[in-house]
C-alpha cells in the first residue's frame, strides 16, 4: 500500500461533523511529521473524488485555504453543512475534533 492510500484510508474514516488535523491523519496512517504531505495529497485529489478532504484541516483549528478563495469557501460550507461552527474564522477542534479525548 502507497503511503497515499494510507492517507486515503484515514481519511475516509472521518465521520461527518468531525474534523481531523494533517499531523494527526498523517500519524494516523503511520507518517508522523509529514502533515505537508498530507495537504499536498488532499490537495492532489481528483475533483471528482468522493473523499471527505473537507474534514481535514490544520491544528489550530482553521482551514488552510486563503480566506478569499472558492476551495476556502467550498471547505467551510461543507463543514457548516455538517454542523461544524466557525467563529471567528476558526472551529473548536474540542468540539468537532476527530478522535480527540
Amino acid at each position: 500500500m502507497t503511503n497515499r492510500e494510507k492517507i486515503w484510508q484515514v481519511v475516509h474514516q472521518i465521520p461527518k461533523g468531525k474534523v481531523a488535523s494533517y499531523g494527526q491523519v498523517a500519524k494516523l496512517a503511520g507518517l508522523p511529521g509529514y502533515a505537508r504531505y498530507v495537504g499536498r495529497t488532499m490537495k492532489e485529489l481528483p475533483k471528482d473524488s468522493k473523499l471527505p478532504w473537507h474534514r481535514v484541516a490544520n491544528a489550530a483549528g482553521k482551514l488552510s485555504f486563503p480566506l478569499d478563495s472558492a476551495r476556502y469557501q467550498l471547505q467551510k460550507f461543507r463543514l457548516e453543512a455538517e454542523g461544524v461552527i466557525f467563529t471567528d474564522g476558526r472551529f473548536s477542534l474540542a468540539k468537532f475534533g476527530w478522535l480527540l479525548p
